[in-house]
């Protein structure tokens, strides 16, 4: 597959049409084969109900509460194939990448999936900066 990168997961393989450059954090597409695993949009609050102190903060906890999801199904981060962004400032979001970037590694490792980043007026929990869903293939 000359049209593909090369780049593989444990049960999917990162899609790059021919000629167009690699996208950085994440993957145009991605073909992949095993059990699905889907994760409801998880928001930065801990197991008590309380936020995490600022946007890069609620990011890195909803990740985690993702990760803590697929765990529940034997899957993990290297898993993910898909994940959702709602942020409620797009202005944050774009001023913290650094900072977004080291949190995100940390949680996720080194696993760019194929994102979607879109920009909301409000999400269903008032105090919540940001929310993500993901989408994971475990093997079979």
């Amino acid at each position: 597959m000359s049209d593909q990168q090369t780049k593989s997961r444990p049960s999917a393989t990162a899609l790059l049409p021919a000629g167009w450059p690699a996208p950085k954090g994440y993957a145009n597409g991605i073909k992949a084969r095993g059990e699905l695993v889907f994760v409801a949009g998880q928001i930065g609050w801990d197991t008590h109900g309380r936020f995490a102190p600022g946007f890069v903060a609620q990011v890195r906890k909803a990740l985690q509460n993702i990760v803590a999801v697929l765990a529940t199904a034997g899957a993990a981060p290297e898993h993910v194939v898909r994940l959702t962004w709602y942020v409620i400032d797009m202005a944050e979001y774009r001023a913290s990448l650094a900072a977004l970037g080291v949190a995100y590694r940390d949680v996720m490792g080194r696993n760019f999936p194929t994102m979607t980043l879109v920009e909301v007026k409000s999400l269903a929990e008032p105090e919540a900066l940001v929310e993500i869903e993901a989408t994971a293939v475990v093997p079979d």
